[in-house]
């Protein structure tokens, strides 16, 4: 397979990811090794220089550690020059560990390579698109009740699932990184 091209740095947690995405993508990949990014002034600094210049991408795993260090990576990059890509929910073990991560789930570096460009493609960056240009409404999802409503948690955790998006995306990341097609179709199937 060619290796695809993108101008936008990537960023995710570990040495092991970046291996996994430098296989299939031609562009600058920083790891953040874990939490160092807490500490590490350097990176960050390198970080939100890159951002300015290219624009970052940020995909990491979907447990907690992975959404904590997104979360953090967001505190100091301003939305307009990030991108988020989620991988889904896969409950397995990365062939190079012992036992299974702490939630059970792998994580870029072994999720099915399939899985991690239709990841990608969600957010138009392998069409050379910009995000979706007219995010899902909030209100859409308190409407068709996968939010504020009773019961809407297990809904909306069936919606993710059926989109292959992780358990603890947000309702606003959810919005920003589905289109309303991908949605209504998502709702059709769970409700048929």
């Amino acid at each position: 397979m060619e290796k695809i091209s993108l101008r936008q740095v990537i960023v995710c947690e570990g040495k092991y990811d970046a291996i996994r995405l430098s296989s299939l993508f031609d562009t600058l990949i920083l790891p953040t090794h874990g939490f160092q990014v807490y500490s590490n002034i350097e990176l960050r600094t390198w970080l939100k220089k890159l951002a300015e210049q290219r624009g970052l991408v940020i995909v990491t795993d979907s447990d907690s550690a992975g959404f904590q260090i997104r979360a953090y990576l967001k505190s100091f990059i301003p939305d307009e020059r990030l991108q988020h890509v989620y991988i889904p929910d896969v409950l397995g073990k990365e062939p190079r560990k012992v036992k299974p991560a702490s939630e059970g789930k792998l994580g870029v570096e072994g999720i099915q390579t399939k899985a991690l460009l239709d990841a990608f493609e969600r957010t138009g960056l392998l069409k050379n698109q910009a995000p979706l240009s007219v995010p899902l409404s909030r209100l859409v999802l308190y409407r068709d009740g996968f939010s504020g409503t009773s019961g809407a948690k297990a809904r909306y955790q069936q919606l993710l699932k059926a989109l292959g998006l992780p358990g603890r995306l947000s309702v606003n990341h959810f919005c920003a990184c589905v289109s309303q097609e991908e949605y209504d179709k998502a709702k059709e199937r769970l409700c048929v």
